[in-house]
């Protein structure tokens, strides 16, 4: 470090001085009505050792999110509030599209029974349902594994398959192609249709359109934010019966209409 760079280094470790010596002063002068506050730690990237996630600049992760070490997330991919993705002994990669929904954890092996150093690889436009635990395998293309899931090690979903909610996936087990398995031990229930593999796939584009909204108000200031709560406390006493007898038509602000893709019954209809 050169005389520049200690100088700078000085410079900051006084003003982070004097900013703990002024709350220490603060709360002396509270008297017994004081309460410490400890710093929140959490990060959403987190490095571990030498490693560090590569996250594409499209995906969105949740504030309370964790994405730690060697993880992969790609384009148009969302990992969700409370989600855990732990690269810590192996490498985890998440493709594009690819939606890890809220609490939901998925970490990988470095060692196990059979032997095998397993990383965790989750492929384009997947659904991974609410609280689901994957560890240790492989989920291909436009799978879907439902809330609640867990899948052990060495476990492989193929693409278009589906893991029930709930359903506990033994550790090397195979879910083929068009398949839905689920219970404890999780085994083959029957096959997928035509209409439930094409919602797997507008599943995970509902995911990817929804994760553009969240991400747009985690980025909103905070006067932003507070000017929106009030313009919707101002609407929500709003009696359309009574401006329509009166002959008032009100306009909704913009900031409170919500994407169309985010709503079922404003999507565009396809053209007959």
């Amino acid at each position: 470090m050169g005389t520049l760079g200690r100088a700078v280094y000085t410079l900051g470790l006084w003003i982070r001085e004097t900013g703990q010596a002024v709350d220490r002063l603060g709360c002396r002068l509270q008297g017994n009505y004081y309460f410490q506050e400890q710093l929140s730690r959490h990060r959403t990237l987190m490095n571990i050792f030498d490693k560090a996630p590569a996250v594409d600049k499209d995906a969105f992760i949740a504030p309370s999110a964790s994405i730690i070490g060697d993880v992969q997330v790609g384009r148009g991919s969302s990992i969700w509030y409370g989600c855990v993705v732990r690269g810590d002994v192996n490498s985890i990669s998440i493709g594009s599209g690819t939606n890890i929904q809220d609490n939901s954890l998925v970490h990988v092996a470095k060692s196990n029974l059979s032997g095998k150093v397993l990383p965790t690889i989750i492929g384009d436009n997947v659904t991974v349902g609410h609280s689901a635990v994957i560890h240790g395998c492989t989920v291909e293309d436009e799978a879907f594994v439902g809330m609640g899931a867990t899948l052990l090690d060495g476990v492989v979903v193929e693409k278009h398959a589906m893991v029930a909610a709930g359903a506990l996936v033994r550790q090397n087990t195979h879910v083929p192609c068009g398949e839905v398995w689920g219970g404890n031990p999780a085994k083959f229930l029957r096959r997928l249709t035509d209409e439930e593999i094409a919602f797997i796939s507008q599943s995970a584009t509902n995911y990817t359109n929804l994760a553009k909204v969240h991400a747009a108000e985690n980025a909103k200031p905070f006067d932003e934010i507070e000017f929106e709560k009030m313009l919707r406390k101002k609407f929500a006493r709003r009696d359309e019966e009574y401006d329509s007898m009166i002959g008032v038509v009100r306009e909704t602000p913009p900031e409170l209409i919500l994407p169309d893709n985010i709503l079922p019954d404003k999507a565009p209809k396809a053209a007959q």
